[in-house]
């Protein structure tokens, strides 16, 4: 229609017609790993900055698992476990209880008694990694949706090197190890143990953990709801100021949650952050001039975080910094938290969309500090679907006793 009014088409409306939805979303299923990971660094998956077409796509992405046919599962395990493996199985479902974008989750039984989950990682993910990246870059820019002036290069690199993480197993079953020795003494968590005789660097093999998906914590009594969620809060503030590593993967799947014994399972720990400790010093400051409704010590705070930089206008740093008061003064000033009020949502989602229709491009954040704000991000999503209300402010202030 544009061609027959004389008019040069529109990349993004190429793109993003219907009949190329399910094209797209085909080509990106086949490098799902980089898309997911791409997505998550880039806020795709909220559907709070893209259009519903391309939001539509990221979620087809996530719903629907690659699953490996059971011969080409056998394969893999051929090359990955000692010979004779099959024999030493009571029991082993060909039918994954979880698939994701590396890999996939088997429950077996074996003949010595032990109940494990095997995660098993799809052959090849590793090696299309780097190649992945650059074509899902293309895509995305191709789409035109981006803010004019922003930076994709960095987050791409982000996302390539963390897929490349989270395809060791060896380092993630490191990860399993250490976060299990940290929270031994926190009872309302639990991490599976690692079975090292039947893992290597393609096979993670742990402890079978009971549970249902944490999102059914909703339909326990409200205070079950709150107290769960002050837990996560606590944790990723332990992770960030007490152990110098956190999980920056915000997805759901990655927890689960036992009613009978009250315990949230930890599950993945592909994406770990090593804290660097002067990251960890920008955030107590963040969070005591915050606290403290200090203006000035905001904007310092913002510049050294890199939410803003030498290039950002006056105005817009006006702006970005009462945006972030208006989250504090929330914290502060509001009590418990009502997680499923997207007043204040709502209203921060337009003024930064005005502040982007007014030129403002938002500097290259560090990556650090953007795999943290996509913790905490995931955070209130589930604290939103956990209908839990929580004393922010309270969990910050007993937390400051140990940061200050």
């Amino acid at each position: 229609m544009q061609l027959g009014r004389g008019q040069r088409p529109i990349m993004k409306d190429l793109l993003l017609t219907p009949r190329n939805i399910e094209r797209v979303t085909e080509q990106l299923s086949k490098m799902r790993g980089a898309a997911m990971k791409i997505g998550q660094l880039v806020s795709m998956d909220t559907g709070d900055v893209l259009p519903p077409e391309l939001t539509q796509i990221m979620s087809r992405l996530r719903d629907d698992a690659y699953a490996m046919p059971p011969k080409q599962l056998k394969q893999v395990l051929d090359t990955q476990l000692k010979n004779g493996w099959l024999s030493l199985f009571r029991k082993f479902d060909v039918h994954p209880i979880a698939a994701a974008s590396i890999g996939q989750v088997h429950r077996v039984h074996l003949k010595d008694g032990r109940d494990l989950a095997l995660k098993i990682q799809y052959p090849g993910v590793a090696n299309s990694i780097d190649s992945d990246v650059a074509n899902v870059g293309v895509l995305i820019k191709m789409s035109g949706l981006l803010p004019d002036g922003f930076e994709m290069a960095p987050y791409l690199e982000a996302a390539r090197q963390q897929l490349h993480d989270e395809t060791d197993y060896v380092q993630e079953a490191d990860q399993l190890i250490r976060f299990g020795q940290l929270l031994k003494d926190e009872p309302q968590f639990t991490v599976p143990n690692v079975h090292a005789d039947w893992s290597s660097s393609k096979v993670l093999a742990m402890d079978y953990m009971v549970g249902g998906a944490i999102e059914d914590v909703a339909k326990e009594p409200q205070a079950v709801c709150n107290q769960v969620m002050t837990n996560f809060i606590s944790l990723a503030l332990s992770e960030l100021f007490e152990f110098g590593v956190m999980q920056t993967d915000p997805n759901f799947a990655n927890y689960l949650y036992d009613p009978g014994t009250r315990k949230i399972v930890l599950l993945d720990f592909g994406a770990v952050l090593m804290v660097d400790p002067m990251i960890a010093h920008k955030y107590r400051r963040l969070i005591c001039v915050g606290l403290q409704g200090d203006t000035d010590g905001l904007m310092t705070a913002a510049q050294d975080m890199g939410l803003i930089d030498a290039t950002t206008r006056d105005e817009h740093r006006v702006r970005i910094v009462q945006i972030i008061r208006q989250v504090f003064d929330m914290i502060r000033d509001g009590g418990a938290i009502d997680f499923t009020d997207q007043t204040l949502s709502k209203q921060l989602q337009a003024e930064g969309l005005a502040l982007y229709k007014d030129g403002f491009t938002p500097p290259v954040l560090p990556i650090d500090i953007l795999l943290i704000q996509r913790k905490f991000a995931g955070l209130f999503l589930l604290g939103a679907r956990l209908g839990a209300n929580v004393d922010v402010a309270d969990i910050l202030h007993t937390h400051s006793k140990i940061i200050r």
